[in-house]
């Protein structure tokens, strides 16, 4: 919450006060945007909601699915560019987004990391050890915002895809994101030991409930069955097909946005659809 809390923040300072004369202010579609991702984050990852991911699979990939495919295009959106410009004009920052952001190289990462997260020894190993399960969490989460900096460009020089590219894009994500998504739906026994395992269960629920509460509650709790009448299968399954249709209501979205985005600025004469006197201006 104080994290959350302390983005608004400068959110508020950067985008008001501390803004230069000549940037124009946010507009109220952008501040909404963007606080309305701070809350959405807050959601995901400080309220009961990230505890629930620990117990049942469904919950974890509808987390996954808002965490990283939705999120991102929040925050990126939420920013003015005369903001991204003032943060991303850096000597170290440049050249290293430069790189990242490169569109086949972001969405070779994000969906080759997403992927083998949910390998079974690598996800039951991450949600073991909290370091390392805060760390692939957050590395996904930079990695995503990289991707979606080829579809929402913060500046121009990041505006590398035509419309009809960025559409590409998308549909590329789509396919890449699937094989892990087909991994889980369509197995026909429990893959993951975090889910099925009392044992490697209490371990991964360690990492957001205290030690004290769970040694009181270890003699009575014997695995994620205790709360939720769903077969693990399908709980698995369901998980599965929830981040599938999740992405694909995500992608279609934005997907149409670019689209009519495009031809509303075609029908003025003007291809791009982000014009370059856009971001001169800011």
């Amino acid at each position: 919450m104080l994290f959350i809390a302390v983005l608004a923040l400068i959110y508020f300072y950067l985008t008001g006060p501390g803004k230069k004369r000549e940037e124009e202010k946010a507009s109220g579609s952008q501040q909404l945007m963007f606080y309305t991702g701070l809350i959405l984050l807050y959601i995901i990852k400080g309220s009961p909601i990230d505890l629930l991911s620990h117990i049942m699979f469904t919950a974890h990939m509808t987390q996954m699915a808002l965490y990283y495919l939705l999120v991102p295009i929040l925050i990126i959106k939420g920013v003015p560019f005369a903001t991204w410009k003032r943060i991303l004009d850096r000597p170290v920052i440049r050249p290293v987004l430069n790189f990242l952001t490169t569109p086949l190289l972001s969405l070779l990462l994000f969906n080759g990391l997403f992927s083998m997260y949910h390998v079974p020894v690598v996800f039951d190993f991450a949600k073991s050890n909290e370091l390392i399960h805060a760390g692939i969490s957050t590395l996904l989460l930079f990695l995503a915002f990289c991707m979606w900096v080829s579809v929402f460009p913060p500046s121009k020089q990041f505006d590398r895809l035509s419309p009809i590219l960025k559409i590409g894009f998308i549909f590329a994500n789509g396919v890449l994101i699937t094989p892990a998504c087909a991994l889980i739906i369509f197995a026909d026994t429990p893959l993951y030991a975090t889910y099925t395992q009392s044992g490697a269960w209490m371990d991964a629920l360690s990492l957001c409930v205290p030690a004290g509460v769970l040694e009181g509650l270890a003699g009575s709790l014997s695995g994620p069955e205790f709360f939720t009448p769903i077969p693990l299968v399908e709980d698995q399954q369901l998980g599965g097909i929830i981040m599938k249709v999740m992405q694909e209501i995500i992608f279609g979205a934005i997907i149409a946005y670019i689209f009519f985005n495009w031809f509303n600025k075609d029908e003025r004469g003007m291809v791009d659809p982000v014009p370059e006197a856009a971001y001169e201006q800011r």
